[in-house]
């Protein structure tokens, strides 16, 4: 096998914008606010963009190769991850996603954990991770008295910031960001506030399912590595995947695991993901998944990557 390419889904969203024109020349018309590149769920199922398999379609292709494509400790029931980019020229909702057993019985989903790199943020970008100062009756109050911008934690971020929004934690995504977001399989959403938009909003259940414990880290203050070629260091990790931020100068070498799929996101820059037999570009942008049969490979150039994979 080779390091596999799907097709960008591109979502049209309200609070949308262009910027993924900049290193994207395959963009559909209108206001884009998403676009899924690693996706096998029921609302967006990859296709095979390079190589020799070309056109088949995600689960089409878990079925016909199984663990030798997602590794010998994944389901093959459900893919466990999904990566998207996200452009929000205006504020998204504010919002939370539920965990595991919630939204299993509520939704017949998986429940939702992520994480965020900031690809770009213009200047005075924001985005609202957790709320301060306030109990649960305060928060509902709030919601009634329409003034919930004053329970929220919201702070100014850079390039190259990473946050982990857990189950639980309210969060919202404002104005003037690229976001890379690796998360799992679902696409269960609560909405508590929408800036006064006529969509619907899910209190109720945003209610039963908020922590207000959880608290806003940046993980980009991680302690980082230096090696030969590269510098390394784990962004993130949580009891469904792990990220590592790999900054490459010349060449990074590694090689694929039986018990799990790679995911390699491009951050910045561009590169090359090469091994035998195969020779694939990556740039700004582009995500690939590496098989669990895949072998060794490397990747050169002058190239920012996040390497994403399950806990198995």
């Amino acid at each position: 096998m080779y390091p596999i390419r799907f097709k960008n889904l591109y979502y049209e969203k309200i609070w949308g914008g262009r910027d993924f024109e900049v290193f994207r020349d395959n963009m559909p018309a209108g206001e884009i606010g998403e676009t899924w590149d690693i996706a096998c769920h029921p609302n967006g199922i990859g296709t095979v963009e390079n190589g020799e398999l070309k056109g088949i379609k995600f689960d089409v292709l878990i079925s016909k190769y199984g663990h030798d494509l997602v590794g010998k400790k994944v389901t093959l029931e459900k893919f466990p991850l999904l990566i998207k980019l996200i452009n929000s020229k205006e504020k998204l909702s504010v919002q939370v996603h539920p965990g595991d057993e919630y939204a299993a019985k509520y939704e017949g989903d998986y429940g939702k954990t992520e994480a965020w790199y900031v690809m770009d943020a213009k200047p005075g970008a924001a985005l609202i991770v957790g709320t301060k100062n306030c109990t649960k009756e305060e928060f509902e109050d709030s919601i009634k008295n329409n003034n919930v911008e004053a329970c929220l934690n919201k702070i100014e971020v850079k390039k190259g910031d990473c946050f982990l929004i857990k189950s639980g934690l309210v969060h919202a995504i404002c104005e003037g960001v690229v976001i890379a977001e690796i998360q799992q399989n679902s696409d269960v959403t609560y909405r508590v506030y929408d800036y006064g938009r006529p969509r619907e909003i899910h209190v109720q259940k945003a209610l039963d399912v908020i922590n207000f414990d959880l608290q806003c880290e940046n993980l980009s203050k991680n302690e980082e590595v230096k090696h030969d070629g590269y510098s390394h260091s784990l962004l993130c990790k949580n009891e469904y995947f792990r990220i590592e931020k790999i900054i490459i100068t010349s060449e990074y070498k590694d090689a694929s695991n039986l018990e799990k799929f790679y995911m390699y996101t491009c951050v910045e820059g561009e590169g090359i993901i090469e091994g035998r037999n195969f020779k694939e570009t990556i740039k700004m942008g582009d995500s690939y998944l590496i098989p669990a049969n895949l072998g060794e490979y490397s990747i050169k150039g002058n190239i920012i990557v996040l390497k994403s994979y399950p806990v198995v």
